[in-house]
């Protein structure tokens, strides 16, 4: 089964535009970073965009974020790439001739709803500032060890 990094790749996309306001930011030079191809930076670029989280004219490659970090949460950028797809899914092709295959399913539905709940709630407390903190704490942790 796939997963998606939809949002870790839009995340990494704003901390790059971040760390990198007077390098080449175009899709290429960013997708070289995410190791994608560049349609795919696009089109996390252009939901972002719509979303108000960054700025950016057609044809220019300098993008900027719209908000400072501490004012953008990963929920927002979860909702600016992902919409509002659930993190858990349920498998809706279980057998329905079994008492556990058309059960589990409506049983898990309220569990899975806790888990969203919950984790949307924490991606509203934590904010690209965090990440990008984080960021600088690894990467000095990494130098350090060199």
């Amino acid at each position: 089964m796939k997963y998606s990094t939809r949002v870790s790749d839009a995340v990494h996309i704003m901390v790059f535009i971040h760390l990198n306001p007077r390098q080449d930011l175009s899709s290429s030079a960013v997708a070289y970073s995410i190791k994608t191809n560049p349609s795919y930076v696009r089109q996390l670029m252009a939901a972002l965009k719509k979303a108000g989280l960054l700025n950016g004219t057609r044809g220019q490659a300098a993008p900027s974020l719209a908000r400072e970090p501490s004012a953008i949460a990963l929920l927002d950028i979860y909702r600016a790439v992902e919409g509002n797809k659930p993190l858990l899914h349920l498998d809706t092709h279980t057998n329905p001739e079994c008492g556990v295959g058309v059960n589990i399913q409506l049983a898990l539905s309220g569990c899975y709803a806790a888990v969203q709940r919950s984790a949307e709630s924490r991606m509203a407390e934590i904010t690209l500032e965090d990440v990008i903190k984080a960021y600088y704490r690894r990467a000095q942790g990494d130098a350090a060890s060199q």
